[in-house]
């Protein structure tokens, strides 16, 4: 990442958003970036203190993403400062342990940005984003089960009356992901009894 004294970052983190515990996360791999972790019920308070301080501003919101663990959902936030002479980007991350309703709070007031990019985080995984302007789904119609990124997704079998996956028209990689599916589903079945 560019121009980004993460120790300190992170220490000014700590120092003005009381309980955010910011954490460095280094990579030893080249081909990875390396980010700052935060408790999810400060990521507000975070975020409007990255935009608004004035010793290590980011005046860009580049991306909120994503990502299921199995054990826990992780929320991304791709931040950055476009400046000429002091360009900067930073990944920050919120862990989300509550698979049954995960939650964190949205950065719509602080990024416009990010009313898209949420709302489709919520679609895929069923992450919310408490205080969002629209939160409606954004890919997937508002009746559709379940969310399509989850690890432990099922699709269903029929929508409104269509086949989902219909047989004439799947290849090779539409057939095994059926397949894990079903795996998933007798397992999740299994589990239950």
């Amino acid at each position: 990442m560019l121009n980004v004294d993460f120790n300190k970052l992170a220490e000014l983190i700590n120092q003005n958003v009381s309980g955010a515990n910011a954490t460095v996360n280094t990579t030893e791999d080249a081909k990875t970036d390396s980010s700052i972790s935060v408790e999810a019920s400060k990521i507000f308070s975070v975020v409007e203190f990255l935009k608004t301080n004035k010793e290590m501003p980011f005046n860009a919101l580049q991306a909120v993403s994503g990502v299921d663990y199995v054990e826990w959902m992780e929320v991304c936030y791709i931040m950055a400062h476009f400046d000429l002479t002091t360009p900067r980007e930073l990944i920050l991350k919120v862990k989300v342990t509550d698979r049954v309703s995960p939650a964190v709070d949205s950065v719509v007031s602080l990024y416009p940005a990010a009313n898209f990019q949420e709302r489709e985080c919520y679609d895929m995984f069923g992450i919310k984003f408490n205080n969002h302007p629209d939160p409606r789904r954004i890919l997937c119609p508002d009746d559709w089960e379940g969310f399509p990124l989850r690890k432990d997704y099922v699709a269903q079998k029929v929508y409104n009356g269509m086949e989902v996956f219909p047989d004439h028209k799947m290849n090779y990689d539409d057939r095994e992901f059926i397949v894990r599916q079903d795996m998933i589903k007798k397992a999740q079945t299994q589990a239950a009894n």
